[in-house]
């Protein structure tokens, strides 16, 4: 992707030196160092959408229609071109693109991530949203497994709050606003090594489904 070590600490002191907002640096960070795309979103105050449609079903949480994706590989000064046509958009990451997330209820997700590090398990990004789920994200292609792979392990006929977003749907990245119930925030930030080696779905699974089956049938 190009970048260096002064150019990490170019974008992500951006803010401070060039009068940037939040969202318009962790853009080009998504973009800059991730290599994901990022779409502008719509915003949600008092229940209203900020996409005009009084009647929307998904209120601050879906891309703004005539907005225009920023690519991966785009620097801050583009990220920066690009936000200020859309200024106070939602930073939205399309999923099934990079990656792919395991989304389960927050709490079983801090347990998972937990065991999951005594584990020594190979980990990505992990965010939160504000109405109280865990995103897990791993390489592209876990959504048309999952069904495959919760069979495979014995899952499959369990009931258990653990879903799979699949192409054509977005998430809200930090530090972005969801559906105007407040920022969504990193459990496990992005870094270098995660955000381009995402773990193939099939290492997390059994551990997020054995987790989501305990919270569920938990007293």
């Amino acid at each position: 992707m190009g970048f260096t070590i002064a150019g990490i600490r170019d974008i992500r002191s951006g803010t401070r030196r060039r009068g940037r907002t939040p969202e318009c640096t962790a853009v080009a960070e998504f973009t800059g160092l991730w290599g994901w795309d990022v779409v502008p979103g719509a915003r949600a105050a008092a229940g209203r959408c900020s996409c005009g449609d009084s009647a929307c079903p998904a209120p601050g949480a879906h891309p703004l229609g005539f907005a225009e994706a920023v690519p991966a590989g785009a620097t801050l000064d583009e990220a920066a071109k690009a936000w200020s046509l859309t200024p106070g958009a939602a930073v939205l990451l399309p999923v099934g693109r990079s990656f792919d997330v395991l989304d389960i209820a927050e709490a079983a997700g801090h347990r998972a991530l937990l065991r999951m590090e005594r584990m020594g398990l190979p980990l990505g990004p992990v965010s939160a949203t504000p109405d109280g789920r865990a995103q897990f994200f791993v390489a592209p292609g876990a959504a048309s497994q999952l069904p495959e792979l919760l069979y495979r392990m014995g899952w499959d006929d369990a009931e258990l709050d653990l879903r799979c977003p699949g192409p054509g749907e977005y998430i809200t990245a930090p530090p972005s606003n969801h559906a105007g119930l407040g920022p969504a925030r990193w459990l496990r930030p992005p870094s270098l090594e995660t955000a381009n080696d995402l773990p193939q779905a099939r290492l997390l699974i059994g551990t997020l489904a054995y987790i989501c089956h305990r919270s569920l049938s938990a007293p």
